[in-house]
């Protein structure tokens, strides 16, 4: 069939038309394909930024946890070091009422020339 085409296309002419509708649709799929790789490849690319910038921060994230558990040690050894000499906590707790009278609860803005009458 291919060898007589042209003598073929001329007897039956909506065979061509068939024929170019296949090549445009080939081509129409061709560049869809290339499409949907790019942004495939485009799609990786931003997964793979994304991966990056979160190791970096699990990395910084590690590195503040790994800092903050030696200052927690530091700072319990210290209160475990305070704590058998603290006064307040070896001495027995003082009655309310002497824990208020050593506070004065005044408000200085109520007493104070500008909301006074």
């Amino acid at each position: 069939w291919r060898g007589c085409s042209s003598h073929f296309h001329a007897l039956f002419p909506q065979d061509s038309s068939d024929d170019m509708r296949k090549v445009q649709r080939r081509e129409k799929n061709r560049i869809a394909a290339q499409k949907s790789r790019l942004r495939q490849t485009q799609k990786a690319d931003t997964l793979h930024l994304e991966s990056e910038d979160l190791e970096r921060q699990n990395a910084a994230l590690r590195r503040e946890i790994k800092q903050l558990t030696e200052e927690m040690k530091h700072f319990a050894s210290m209160l475990s070091s305070h704590e058998p000499l603290c006064s307040i906590l070896t001495s027995p707790p003082p009655p309310p009422e002497v824990l208020y009278a050593t506070h004065s609860f005044h408000q200085p803005h109520i007493s104070s020339p500008r909301f006074q009458h």
